[in-house]
Parts: structure tokens; C-alpha cells; sequence
């Protein structure tokens, strides 16, 4: 069996357009890709065509890839992920996803922190099935918060919204996400009983 060939090897192939190179580099990274514009969109076709989208960015800007540390691989993902977050929000902007959302008060921020402690305890799994269950809205301020560490200044300039619409979207997505964990357990209790 021959021997795969080296990353580095890969993406100097697809810089100069090799096309068995960017297969291997589809191939390898699909996965990856798929599951962070999975965390973005909940439709299987939406999230084929953000995965096909962000990899056309990335082969047209690889030249431009500078790795920040002697681990190209976790270098590079870094980069993709950002690349593909990026095409998810474009690709949810351009279907008319709304992302401006009225400001709520800074009480409501206080009911937020009770679901906080829920969230943080749920498994990974479980907490990408239910955020697939949010509003695009809600979901993609979630995820660049909760899951990718944006700041709400950084997620309010990504979205073109304000900060505090940022916030207000964070908190109603949490209560979200608490109201579901409730009716998860109202259900699973419920037919125990029975």
C-alpha cells in the first residue's frame, strides 16, 4: 500500500492546483469542516454546500496560509475554521437569516446565567443536537460565543448587529436551550411514570 503523502506535501499540490492533492485535502478535511457548518445550519444540503464553498476559499487563499506554530495541522485548522464560520455566516445572510434582534433588558442577562450552569453540563453531543433545534439567529450567536470563543464585540461586527443585540441573542438562545432541556426531562420523567 503506497504511503500517504505528507501534509505539507498536500497543500504545496493544491497551491499549484494539483487536483489528486486537493482531493486528498477534501478528503482528509471534510470531516472537520462538515462539523463546524454543522454547528451553523441544521439542513444536510445547506451545510454540503457551505463545506464545498469554504473549501473553494481555502484552495484560492492556501497560498496566503502562514502556519502560526510548528503544529501545521492544528495551524491550518485554526485557519479553515475561521474560513468556514465565515462562509456559514455568509451563506446564512444571503437565505435572508435575519441576524438584528431587539435588545432585551439587562434583567433578563441574570436568567440567562441560571441556564449557563445547565449548558455547561450537558456532553458535546448533546449540546450540538439541541443548538440544531435553535433559530438560525440564535444558533449562530451561540456557537460563535459558547463554541468558537468570539467576544460579543467580535460576533457584533461579524453579524453587522449591535453588542447588545449580540447579548440579547445569547441569552434568549440560552433560555432556549433551557426550556428544551426541561421539556427533555418533563418527557423522559413523564414515560418513566407510566
Amino acid at each position: 500500500m503506497p504511503e500517504r503523502p505528507h501534509l505539507s506535501d498536500i497543500i504545496h499540490g493544491c497551491i499549484n492546483a494539483d487536483r489528486g492533492s486537493q482531493k486528498e485535502f477534501y478528503q482528509y478535511f471534510y470531516g472537520y469542516a462538515a462539523a463546524i457548518c454543522m454547528r451553523y445550519c441544521s439542513n444536510h444540503d445547506d451545510v454540503s454546500q457551505i463545506v464545498n464553498d469554504g473549501f473553494l476559499k481555502i484552495y484560492r487563499s492556501l497560498n496566503q496560509f502562514n502556519p502560526r506554530h510548528t503544529d501545521v495541522e492544528a495551524s491550518l485548522k485554526g485557519w479553515m475554521k475561521r474560513i468556514m464560520i465565515n462562509t456559514a455566516i455568509d451563506h446564512l445572510r444571503k437565505n435572508n437569516q435575519r441576524f438584528l434582534v431587539a435588545e432585551i433588558a439587562d434583567h433578563h442577562f441574570n436568567m440567562a446565567e441560571e441556564s449557563a450552569a445547565a449548558i455547561d453540563q450537558m456532553g458535546y453531543k448533546e449540546i450540538l443536537i439541541t443548538i440544531q433545534q435553535l433559530s438560525p439567529v440564535y444558533r449562530a450567536v451561540f456557537n460563535l460565543y459558547v463554541m468558537d470563543g468570539y467576544k460579543h464585540e467580535e460576533i457584533a461586527q461579524q453579524l453587522k448587529i449591535s453588542v447588545g443585540a449580540s447579548k440579547s441573542n445569547l441569552s434568549k438562545a440560552r433560555m432556549n436551550i433551557q426550556k428544551m432541556l426541561k421539556e427533555k426531562d418533563n418527557n423522559f420523567y413523564g414515560q418513566k411514570a407510566i
